[in-house]
């Protein structure tokens, strides 16, 4: 791909600060959207398989959303209440109860915090702390957390933890299911804390993404997240299912672990929570957890009443019986079938991930990155993930109609034949 510099105006490369990253992938200047689709100042459509890194699993502009926001605007709604009671608040968590907590025999709390999701995880790990007297909490290889300090400190990829510029504390990092080949990760956690002498402090939390999205789309299995909260249980931890990309519909069910048979103690949500794309995170807590003081955390964006609007209409909408997730089911096995296709082009790739949230891993981030760099020239947004860029990563809306879907990974099936010949012509010579 061209460096953004490429880009007509040259005001980003000018003003805005080297850390931008998904622009110098996609070289355009974006100027609408709907639904699945993107376009860009010159008019050139591109299908998104990307929905702002899960933050927009109900596609661009949902138009009922998009009414409801403007008519709460339109009638002097609350723009920004800090966390007093709004008439929007208050709708927003009694459909929350209804549609989500109810249903799945749930009696979590819900925290508004900051309007990201690092917010919500650094809300989880000091309530860990608060809650328990301990320090240190577990976190996983290849697991990504966040960006501020403490769910960076939670972070394992080794370019974002540069970013810090200080060490890192509090955590201690075990392996991930898988992340070992044949090891059995379960039985070597459970030995090294069993052992007195290993040098692990009796953890706070253990902090895990059923699907690791940033890390490389490597989905737990039931068995495995079973025992981590197992052990949670037996040392006396708590345990904290972080489920920002994982979440609200991705994996097929509202909640990523839903059909796993554990209760995580505390869920960090955000992305695609406020529906739209609005910033917009919680955290679920159980109700015997809230210890917090009041305005212990804090912060004056939590709570965002625009996201609160957007959020009940989307629940009301998707989540009031389980027509959606028939359709996300279906959707999943049509994208297993597609993305099978590029696997079998490529010697060693493995499919990875489950539900919406799937990609393959084709062994090198060079490869991937063409892949996708050819799909973006042929009008597809789709990014990469994994340690080394090495998994070409689909997170298309989950309501892309189906010819849209077909259109877009057909796209990617030719952006992979293209490239892999190319790799191939390059490396005969």
């Amino acid at each position: 791909m061209p460096k953004d510099n490429s880009v007509p105006t040259s005001i980003f490369v000018r003003r805005e600060s080297e850390a931008r990253s998904y622009c110098r992938s996609f070289d355009t200047v974006f100027s609408s959207a709907s639904g699945s689709e993107m376009t860009d100042e010159d008019g050139r459509t591109y299908i998104d398989f990307l929905a702002g890194c899960s933050s927009l699993n109900y596609g661009h502009n949902d138009p009922d959303m998009k009414q409801a926001l403007v008519d709460h605007v339109m009638a002097d709604g609350i723009a920004h209440g800090l966390d007093m009671y709004t008439t929007q608040k208050q709708a927003f968590l009694e459909a929350f109860e209804e549609k989500i907590l109810k249903p799945r025999g749930m009696d979590h709390k819900v925290m508004m915090t900051g309007p990201t999701g690092t917010n919500a995880v650094e809300a989880a790990m000091k309530l860990a702390r608060k809650v328990t007297g301990r320090t240190n909490i577990i976190a996983f290889t290849n697991g990504f957390h966040g960006m501020t300090m403490g769910a960076l400190a939670a972070t394992g990829n080794a370019g974002k933890r540069a970013g810090g510029g200080m060490a890192l504390h509090g955590i201690t990092r075990m392996p991930y299911e898988g992340s070992l080949g044949d090891v059995d990760t379960l039985a070597f956690i459970e030995a090294m804390l069993d052992n007195s002498s290993s040098g692990i402090d009796a953890p706070a939390a253990f902090l895990v993404e059923p699907v690791q999205g940033e890390g490389g789309l490597n989905a737990a299995s039931a068995e495995w997240l079973q025992g981590i909260a197992r052990l949670a249980k037996k040392h006396g931890a708590l345990l904290i299912a972080d489920d920002i990309q994982a979440g609200i519909g991705r994996t097929g069910t509202f909640f990523s672990f839903e059909e796993m048979d554990i209760e995580p103690d505390l869920i960090p949500l955000a992305k695609s929570l406020s529906g739209m794309g609005l910033p917009f995170a919680a955290l679920l807590l159980k109700p015997e957890l809230d210890i917090w003081k009041p305005a212990e955390h804090n912060g004056t964006f939590r709570g965002n009443t625009h996201a609160f609007v957007t959020a009940r209409v989307a629940l009301e909408k998707f989540w009031s019986d389980d027509s959606f997730q028939r359709k996300i089911a279906a959707k999943s096995v049509a994208l297993t079938t597609a993305l099978g296709q590029v696997a079998d082009m490529v010697d060693g790739a493995q499919l990875k991930g489950r539900g919406m949230m799937q990609g393959v891993d084709v062994g090198s981030g060079e490869l991937a990155s063409d892949i996708c760099a050819r799909a973006f020239d042929k009008g597809l947004i789709i990014e990469t993930s994994g340690a080394e860029d090495e998994v070409v990563k689909v997170l298309a809306p989950l309501t892309t109609p189906d010819a849209v879907f077909a259109k877009g990974l057909n796209i990617l099936i030719d952006a992979a034949r293209d490239a892999l010949a190319a790799h191939t012509s390059i490396a005969a010579e």
